[in-house]
């Protein structure tokens, strides 16, 4: 009997040790995520760069649908005076145009898959902050990060497309060439 106890001692030691390992591994993975030579949240990035995914598609969409919509009221500037064989391939150009302003309705179903995709990274990030809590910012900085989750010079480099407001502007750029 003493036997099989300290056999079941020594099973439960084997468990603890691998869930102890199993922790420590959890551990990691939140301070490489968390980490402060990273000047970026990760997470944060992802939310902004879907924003801006959202916000270039909106602004090219409306642009496309403005400019559709100026052609139209030119051609029917000049409808009157067209023969009927004019007014005919008018009419499939009006055809082609109201083509395009369906093919416009991508920036809504984008921007409504955006948002599902921004629902869920703001619930893992915050699952991640609750466990940055849990276990304490100041423990997981001092936690040793796996190289492999530490930007290389080449990488650090590749920061574009730039958001708004951030980065060179075009004018800036010129500039570099004078």
């Amino acid at each position: 009997m003493a036997k099989e106890a300290a056999g079941e001692v020594e099973k439960l030691k084997s468990e603890l040790f691998g869930l102890f390992q199993y922790i420590q591994r959890v551990r990691q993975e939140i301070a490489a995520f968390h980490r402060p030579a990273d000047e970026e949240n990760q997470i944060t990035s992802m939310a902004e760069q879907l924003d801006a995914i959202v916000k270039a598609t909106e602004t090219a969409t409306n642009t496309i649908m403005e400019t559709v919509e100026d052609i139209s009221g030119l051609l029917d500037h000049i409808r009157d005076d067209l023969t009927d064989k004019q007014k005919g391939v008018l009419k499939r150009v009006d055809a082609k145009t109201n083509i395009i302003f369906e093919a416009c309705s991508f920036q809504d179903i984008t921007g409504q898959r955006v948002s599902k995709i921004m629902k869920s990274i703001t619930y893992v990030e915050t699952r991640v902050n609750t466990l940055i809590e849990v276990w304490g910012k100041e423990e997981l900085d001092r936690i040793k990060v796996d190289p492999e989750h530490i930007k290389t010079d080449d990488e650090s480099l590749l920061n574009g497309p730039q958001l708004d407001g951030l980065g060179l502007d075009q004018s800036a750029i010129d500039a570099l060439f004078d």
